[in-house]
């Protein structure tokens, strides 16, 4: 696995020549204003809402003696929770909302390497891939909340709370990857088929949302470069992955 990840990072060499290449900039522009406006939002939130969070941890310290010491680490405890379920919330909603405006993106990345090629299901409209994007990345967001929880949990824990962060990552990385790669897989793919393509093909994924991830600790240019570059390095992973399964009807 940590082979394909690796190949996952590398992909990113050469997506911002590619892009201006394939004039793809102008399929960016409201994606990129999505993901502003809702990193403002989700920043608001996370500055309103991480003391109280805290504030709610410090109370299930009953006792008098290491109060203070508790209620320190509650606030800090509770700033990360905030923190990343704002960063999990930030990326399944830009994900969802620029599918109609990915797909095309996607759909020009494979016609240069590949050429025509026969979709396997449908030519989905943008409401379709809207929707498609939306059912893909609630499932994504419910399943990845499941595993943030009890990851958190252990911060609690000294010295396991390193392991925590680094285990954490890895999940935010995998489902940033998985949302990059089913902007190509819609065209391809049923949504059962799709899950089954990423679960395969697990290390590519992390390794899209590592990079994707890492965007994110820039400020504002981080927010404004993700999701061209890291739509842009999905889409050629998948195509290529896709090609060599023989996924892809090639039109004679």
């Amino acid at each position: 696995m940590i082979k394909n990840i690796v190949l996952g990072i590398k992909e990113y060499t050469g997506a911002f020549a590619l892009i201006s290449e394939l004039k793809l900039w102008k399929y960016f522009i409201v994606p990129i204003l999505i993901s502003i406006l809702t990193a403002v939002l989700i920043g608001v939130e996370v500055y309103v809402l991480y003391d109280n969070v805290g504030g709610v941890i410090a109370k299930l310290w009953i006792w008098d003696w290491g109060k203070e010491g508790f209620t320190a680490i509650s606030n800090f405890v509770g700033g990360i929770i905030v923190l990343v379920i704002g960063l999990i919330l930030y990326k399944h909603i830009i994900m969802a909302f620029s599918a109609p405006f990915m797909s095309p993106v996607s759909e020009k990345i494979e016609h240069h390497y590949y050429g025509e090629t026969k979709h396997l299901h449908r030519k989905t409209s943008n409401t379709e891939q809207l929707i498609r994007g939306i059912r893909i990345n609630v499932r994504n967001l419910i399943r990845e909340l499941l595993f943030t929880f009890p990851i958190l949990l252990l911060k609690f824990i000294p010295i396991v709370n390193i392991f925590s962060t680094i285990l954490l990552f890895i999940v935010q990385a995998y489902y940033a990857g998985f949302g990059n790669m089913d902007y190509t897989l819609e065209r391809h793919l049923n949504y059962k088929e799709s899950i089954n393509f990423v679960r395969k093909n697990k290390g590519f994924a992390i390794g899209n949302g590592i990079v994707f991830m890492l965007f994110l600790l820039i400020p504002v240019i981080g927010i404004i470069i993700v999701l061209p570059l890291s739509v842009t390095a999905a889409s050629k992973k998948t195509v290529k992955l896709m090609h060599n399964k023989h996924e892809i009807v090639y039109e004679k």
